[in-house]
């Protein structure tokens, strides 16, 4: 179904753009320093707050891609149009929802969460979050379009329409910090544009353009159960993994505040060098969820274990790759941090600690999990990624770094046991087949 250029065309954008958004994001960070410490502050808090919300919409995003991919894969269009219809629809309601529970409750929302900050902080944040909010809709909406277009295959045009995108993010920022001196929002109304431009864009050639699957304007504008529930079957355990690894995030950040300065700086200079090494990985995922689910639809799972294989052989082996770089890059990378000699040596240690896991376990460990989920095998991989997460990461963290007085170090061996424990279930629920006889679809044509 995909030959050796098909999954070049599909995966190489997917990674390039990866890299891109990696990139700007760091441009973006630095751009916005220069906008004071009380909106660096702020930018920064409400981020982690958004990444909440950010991740269920990719939730969402990701049960109506496995939906759509399945269609295609059966060559039924028509329905694969319905699916990302009800997808654009589920997506909308939804956004726009939170974006309203966000807005009437942002005083409180801030103060429960950051309500020992500063007063100039804690107007940042709220500056901050209400221009965020109005973004929520348009980036659900550009989610489920970016998820018609990968389905399909069409990787390219999220690719282009993310640089375009960014390019207008960071010029905004450049007009809005050195120009208007605007503050913070100077920053967030540029992510605000970035974002409407990215969601009118992909929303405009899901309607139009000779493609396999589009959107059908009788679909938007009523619920199907049916395929709401399939669609959701997938997104809302999806969404819960997200939210309780979010959570375990927050209070691994606790755990690494107890061990000193020095440990700190390079526990936070070594995860930047990380979201660089991940993104071989990060990039399969999609790419795992379209074939796959093709495959699947198409009734073949044959074809689908020859494409398992296949794709995790080529993760391994690009992360492999790509991971030695970054490390042979990381010295060069410190050199853009203000750290003591011993900040570097540690840092270094733990971006070799990384690196080489998510080299040899972090393909099995999500790729291929997302390649499971595909198939419609969404409650066992989502029971165990909370395991491990909870169970394996969270309690082993707190084992290693602070009972065995490891530090960060311990964090580190934590997050790889996670990885290569789900990587060894995962390769063992797929050895076992158990996989092939689950069908996705069926809620829908049930219907």
């Amino acid at each position: 179904m995909f030959s050796n250029s098909a999954l070049r065309r599909l995966i190489v954008p997917l990674f390039l753009e990866q890299l891109l958004v990696a990139a700007v994001g760091m441009a973006d960070v630095f751009m916005v320093g220069f906008a004071g410490e009380e909106a660096v502050s702020g930018v920064s808090l409400v981020n982690a707050f958004n990444t909440v919300f950010i991740n269920l919409f990719m939730a969402l995003a990701s049960g109506g891609a496995v939906v759509i991919s399945q269609y295609i894969g059966k060559g039924d269009s028509d329905n694969a149009g319905r699916a990302a219809s009800q997808l654009l629809t589920s997506s909308v309601v939804f956004s726009a929802a939170v974006s309203v529970v966000v807005l009437i409750f942002q005083g409180q929302l801030m103060r429960l969460m950051f309500g020992r900050v500063e007063e100039g902080v804690m107007e940042a944040c709220l500056t901050y979050l209400r221009i965020s909010a109005y973004s929520y809709p348009a980036l659900a909406v550009y989610n489920a379009g970016a998820a018609l277009y990968r389905s399909i295959g069409k990787t390219s045009t999220t690719m282009y329409l993310s640089v375009a995108a960014n390019v207008i993010n960071l010029a905004g920022n450049y007009i809005g910090v050195f120009i208007l001196r605007a503050g913070v929002a100077g920053v967030a109304w540029p992510t605000f544009i970035s974002r409407l431009f990215s969601a009118l864009v992909i929303t405009v050639l899901c309607f139009v353009g000779r493609k396999p699957v589009k959107y059908w304007s009788r679909w938007l504008l009523r619920l199907d159960g049916g395929m709401e529930k399939m669609i959701l079957r997938i997104a809302v355990p999806n969404g819960v993994e997200s939210g309780v690894f979010q959570l375990v995030k927050v209070a691994l950040s606790s755990v690494a505040a107890l061990f000193g300065t020095y440990q700190i700086a390079a526990n936070g200079v070594a995860q930047s060098i990380w979201s660089m090494a991940a993104l071989v990985g990060v990039s399969m995922g999609p790419a795992f969820i379209t074939v796959i689910g093709q495959c699947m639809g198409a009734g073949d799972p044959d074809q689908a274990q020859l494409y398992f294989k296949k794709l995790t052989r080529l993760t391994v082996i690009a992360s492999l790759i790509w991971n030695a770089v970054i490390f042979a890059l990381t010295p060069l990378l410190m050199t853009f941090y203000t750290i003591e000699e011993g900040t570097k040596e540690l840092t270094i240690w733990l971006v070799l600690v990384h690196n080489v896991f998510n080299a040899f376990a972090y393909p099995f460990a999500d790729p291929l999990g997302k390649g499971l989920r595909a198939t419609g095998d969404v409650k066992f991989t989502t029971w165990i990624s909370l395991f491990t997460t909870v169970g394996v990461r969270l309690v082993f963290s707190y084992v290693l770094g602070v009972t065995l007085e490891m530090g960060v170090n311990g964090i580190a061996y934590a997050m790889c046991l996670d990885w290569l424990v789900r990587g060894i279930i995962f390769w063992i629920r797929f050895k076992s087949g158990k996989w092939r006889n689950l069908k996705v679809l069926q809620a829908a044509e049930g219907k």
